[in-house]
Parts: structure tokens; sequence; C-alpha cells
């Protein structure tokens, strides 16, 4: 139990006897697109249940199925808008064949941080378009939890220019993977326990996964020796999904509950990332010298840069919706992106090398 878990209950939790509850008491069942014990991932979903039952004093539990148990990592949403599922833990990039609308809710490459977006969700209008998306299928999605920035992957041979991404098969999933397949890269998408094996058997190249609090455990390094920083995921956000109508039976302070325990656990999955990745990666440079941090080349970044905005431009014209969330990212960026200059890179900036 972490300690912003027992913080998060000890502060939030609802006293019984200050409110007028119903007797009724709910169990929902929630499909995760992660494994048994997956790390950061399978524990922001077990420390939100955990939170809902303990702030609902046992009124509210949720019962979770990972993807060992559904067969289906990649078909959360779908089982969650079918009744199903009452709840799933995904990404909503991974539904863009189905409603591409979503994936910018996941991340956008050369977009917004964790914080900045974050603020955009909470304070800018981010949780009002995603409901927009999500409602005609009969949904609600709330931010489930952030990597931070992710890392732009394993590589078997170094990225010198854009010619040797062309052919190159890799796995990278949502915006990124149209922006590579832009320029030449042949992009699949895998779940998460076929990505080892992919690579170790030479049908992929290349992955991205996420960062070293998850790459490490995945053995990636022990195949492909360069890992690069990343320009695909600058705050990568998974999902809560829950089905409209589970939602609507739910008394409203279950609601509230349920909502607390989502937002607080999506915090705590922000936080632990950034530790997590930490002790990851003082380790693997430790236990693996062998493996290569590197940056792409400003030439393969820029070249990066003028397909994104170029796709960002081919959405936004061909769909009204699309043009009203990419607007919306670009202007809150715009704004917010000035403080974050003058504050974090600042900062950075002019302690480098201390």
């Amino acid at each position: 139990m972490t300690r912003l878990f027992r913080v998060a209950v000890a502060t939030l939790a609802f006293s019984v006897s200050s409110l007028s509850l119903a007797a009724d008491n709910f169990t929902l069942r929630l499909a995760q697109t992660w494994g048994p014990n997956s790390p950061i991932l399978g524990e922001t979903v077990q420390h939100m249940a955990d939170m809902a039952e303990t702030m609902s004093n046992g009124r509210l539990k949720i019962r979770i199925d990972a993807s060992n148990k559904h067969k289906a990592p990649f078909g959360i949403f779908d089982m969650v808008r079918n009744g199903q599922y009452d709840m799933g833990h995904t990404a909503s990039y991974y539904y863009k064949g189905t409603i591409p609308n979503a994936m910018y809710f996941t991340t956008v490459p050369f977009g917004m941080t964790a914080p900045e977006q974050y603020a955009w969700f909470y304070y800018g209008d981010g949780m009002e378009l995603m409901q927009k998306v999500y409602k005609p299928f009969g949904l609600l999605s709330f931010p489930g939890g952030n990597t931070g920035n992710q890392m732009g992957g394993w590589f078997r041979k170094e990225i010198n220019s854009v010619d040797d991404l062309k052919g190159l098969k890799m796995r990278t999933p949502g915006f990124a993977g149209e922006v590579m397949s832009e320029l030449g890269v042949a992009v699949t998408n895998l779940p998460p326990g076929e990505l080892y094996t992919a690579l170790e058997r030479n049908t992929i190249d290349a992955l991205e996964w996420v960062g070293p609090a998850l790459d490490f455990p995945m053995g990636f390094h022990q195949i492909a020796k360069y890992y690069y920083s990343g320009w695909q995921e600058p705050g990568a956000e998974v999902q809560f999904l829950v089905n409209e109508k589970t939602w609507n039976k739910l008394p409203a302070d279950l609601q509230e509950i349920l909502r607390v325990a989502m937002r607080t656990a999506a915090y705590d999955m922000y936080i632990q990332s950034t530790h997590e990745s930490g002790v990851a990666w003082a380790n693997m440079k430790e236990e693996y010298p062998d493996v290569t941090h590197k940056v792409f080349p400003p030439e393969v970044i820029e070249a990066l840069r003028a397909a994104t905005h170029k796709l960002l431009e081919q959405e936004a014209q061909k769909d009204e919706l699309a043009r009203e969330i990419i607007t919306s990212q670009r202007d809150y960026l715009k704004q917010v992106r000035q403080w974050t200059n003058i504050s974090d890179k600042a900062y950075l900036d002019s302690v480098a090398g201390q």
C-alpha cells in the first residue's frame, strides 16, 4: 500500500455517519489490457479498487480480470461498451481503428507533458472533449494514470538518418505509428505479452513500450542495445472506461467515491512511474553497461515533427470533432508551455552538469 494510497483513504474517505447512504452494495467487473501482476499498470487498477472499497465502507467492490482471464487485451473498449464488463483499464489509442478521435487522449507526438496534459484534462477542455468522443458509445472515460515521458524505443541498429527508418519493422501504437508509417516504417501493434518474443524472433526490428520502469523487467535490453529517448509520447495517459448504464445505476455518493479513487490512483501511477524509472535506469546502467542511450539526430526529429504536423492537419480537415480536439490541445500547449519553459525547462538547463 503506497503512502499516497493511505493518505487518500484517510483524507478523502466519506464518513458513514455524515452521509445518508443507500444500503445497496455493488460489485463491478473490470477488464484490463495488462497481464496478471503487471507492475505499475496493474498496481494502479488494484489501488483504485482498494480505495473505492475502503472509502465506500465495503459497499463498492471491483473485481479485476487481467488479460489472461478475458483473452482480449485490445478488446477492452468493446467489452465495456457491450456490458460484458462494467469497467476497463486500457489506453485510448489502442482503439483508433474504431474511434479515431480517441487516440488524442493518450498522447500526441511533440505534445503536452504529463503535468500539462493533466492541466488540460481537468482545467481546460480535455474532460469535456473526451466525453464528447465516448458518449455515442455509451461510455465514460477518465484519466487512468500517466507514465510520464516515454522512451523512443529499443533498436538493434543505430538510427543515423531518415533512410535508416525505411523498411524497419517496429511496434509502436497510436498516432506515433501513423507518423512512423509516413516515414517508411513497417508499423505493427502487439499486446505487451508478445513484445519480447517478437523482438527475439526478429518478427520486429525495434519496439517502444514505456520506459525503464516497465522496459527493464521485460528484458528488451538483452536483445536490442540502442535505447532512444522519445518524441512520440511526452505524457502517455492510460484510461479508465466505465459503462454509462453501470455508472447511472450507482448512487451519487458511490459515483463520487469512484471518481476520486480513479483520479487518485491515476496520479499515484504518475509518481510511481517516475520513482521506478529512476531506480530501473540506475540498475540498468550498472548491470548492463553495453546498453547505449541515444537521441535521434536532428534530421530525424525534424522529419518526425513535419510528418506529425502534416497528419494532424489532415485529420483536422476531414473531421470536425478531431479539429476541435487538435485545436484545443494546440492552443492549450501554446499557453502552458510558456510557463513550463521558464520554470521546469529553465531550471533543468541552468543546473545541467551539476
